[in-house]
């Protein structure tokens, strides 16, 4: 039975567009395909999907999710390109590699196959991720039935591809200053005498919260900021620790340093 969405490369990222995946196509429809064949079968047990090699994703599959590392984007399509140049059937490559371009990814794989780039993240695989994707030669209801089953990974955004690296180091890469700023909330409040179990609960809600304020409320931030800041209070004089140490600051410049390195990856 010819399957429907195969991904190869079933790391972090991987697998969690493929939890995805499996929620809004499901598990019957997918196909995974990992360099370490123990890897793919944990998690096709957990999902309850498929495991095959990349050439079984390569010959079967219509929507091809290419999971791995950009620096070894190069070899492993070389390694299928036979096979997809065989292929009768239509597919679409799908590709999730930082820095690498969609006119890139087919030089790749010898030839201008149907294409989307997708930047998700992490949190993708709990259904509150963020996913920017851009798309070449793919027809409508190819487009539409991918962005079907993509659903349930969180916001789907369609974007020009000039953007997406910088869109990348936003929501991509943001995940880790989160939980940076989440262990050095926690910290702090551990340190003030909080149990580290409720101290690490209370960040990352505050968290998730204020988050949804900023997408509900379209409020600037430094309004809401302000609302929580009483006049002589606690709150502005932890504003006023942070503004003394170029919190705002340091946290754009770790933007700019991740879109430089997107940069210098897709020039390899």
């Amino acid at each position: 039975m010819t399957m429907r969405y195969g991904f190869i490369g079933c790391g972090n990222m991987g697998g969690a567009v493929a939890r995805a995946v499996c929620k809004g196509a499901g598990a019957g429809e997918v196909l995974l395909a990992n360099r370490t064949v123990a890897k793919a079968e944990a998690l096709a047990a957990e999902l309850g999907c498929q495991v095959g090699d990349n050439d079984r994703v390569a010959r079967e599959c219509s929507y091809i999710f290419l999971g791995v590392k950009p620096q070894m984007m190069e070899d492993m399509l070389d390694g299928i390109a036979d096979i997809l140049s065989e292929r009768q059937t239509p597919f679409v490559l799908v590709t999730m590699a930082a820095g690498l371009s969609m006119a890139r990814i087919r030089q790749m794989a010898g030839d201008a196959y149907p294409i989307i780039r997708i930047m998700p993240n992490t949190p993708v695989a709990v259904g509150a991720g963020m996913v920017q994707y851009c798309a070449k030669d793919v027809e409508p209801e190819q487009l539409e039935e991918f962005l079907k089953a993509m659903a349930p990974a969180g916001v789907l955004d369609p974007v020009d591809e000039r953007v997406i690296d910088a869109a990348s180091c936003v929501s991509g890469c943001g995940p880790a200053w989160a939980y940076q700023f989440i262990e050095a909330l926690a910290d702090g409040g551990v340190a003030a005498g909080l149990p580290r179990a409720k101290a690490q609960l209370y960040a990352a809600q505050m968290l998730l919260g204020s988050a949804r304020m900023v997408l509900e409320s379209g409020s600037h931030p430094g309004v809401l900021k302000d609302a929580v800041c009483s006049p002589g209070g606690s709150t502005v004089q932890g504003v006023r620790v942070l503004e003394e140490r170029a919190f705002r600051g340091a946290v754009m410049d770790a933007v700019l340093a991740a879109f430089a390195k997107t940069r210098e990856m897709g020039k390899g």
